[in-house]
């Protein structure tokens, strides 16, 4: 619980209310990668919720084993340590699932990475596996 917040686990049956926040608030790529992170076990889908209502989401291995991300947050609740935490949890969720490391593909904003945990980019890495997206 970070700030009134509860940042956790989504569990299978919130998959359909998650990916329509998800895409109602980031669009329709980030809902499919958050369908994606939901269909396996354990779930790779993490949420903040105040009370009933959703404030931000994060994923892992939900556009490649290993890859962290999407993460998002309510615009309004930004600058609270709801992303932090979010991205704390799947990593550690991660690392219990056996993963030594992270990729963060595509990850932006940069500065907010490195604020929470240790940045190291890799060269040459973009477009990388997204090169060729379907738009």
């Amino acid at each position: 619980m970070v700030g009134g917040v509860d940042v956790r686990r989504a569990l299978p049956p919130e998959k359909h209310a998650v990916s329509v926040w998800v895409r109602d608030t980031f669009g329709h790529r980030w809902a499919s990668e958050s369908e994606i992170a939901f269909a396996h076990q354990p779930v790779g889908c993490h949420v903040a919720l105040r009370e009933s209502s959703v404030l931000g989401f994060a994923c892992w291995d939900a556009t490649a084993r290993g890859f962290f991300g999407p993460i998002g947050t309510l615009e309004s609740e930004r600058r609270k340590g709801i992303g932090a935490a979010l991205l704390l949890e799947c990593l550690y969720a991660m690392a219990a699932h056996g993963y030594g490391y992270a990729v963060i593909g595509a990850a932006g904003p940069k500065a907010f990475y490195e604020r929470v945990v240790e940045v190291l980019e890799i060269p040459g890495s973009v477009p990388g596996i997204f090169r060729g997206l379907l738009r």
